[in-house]
């Protein structure tokens, strides 16, 4: 079951990545350097909405929810993906073996699936 998950999540990675290719407005160079920076416009999504959520801006007080928080992050973690597709059509085993790497670094052996 996990593996069909990972399968249609890279699936639709791939997806996303044609549609974003279709409707580019740059050259390919600047279309790639774009697609990097929209993660710096996602990660600020998150911190906006961690700030809102906490109500730590009193000129708006609470103008976020922690589900808010929770679905920028998704929004990085597709923008991440999408841009890393960008790099090289083989993202899913680049991503793989960076994930086993950070695995074995972090919980040695015995945490690698």
């Amino acid at each position: 079951m996990a593996e069909h998950a990972a399968e249609e999540l890279w699936d639709t990675i791939d997806l996303l990545h044609a549609w974003l290719d279709a409707h580019r407005a740059h050259d390919s160079r600047e279309d790639l350097l774009l697609r990097m920076l929209k993660l710096s416009e996602e990660v600020g999504e998150v911190a906006q909405a961690v700030i809102g959520a906490t109500g730590h801006n009193p000129r708006k007080g609470a103008s976020h929810t922690w589900d808010d928080v929770r679905s920028e992050l998704c929004d990085v973690v597709i923008t991440a993906l999408v841009a890393l597709r960008t790099l090289t059509p083989d993202a899913r085993e680049v991503f793989t073996a960076h994930l086993a790497g950070v695995t074995r670094r972090s919980l040695g052996t015995a945490g690698t699936p």
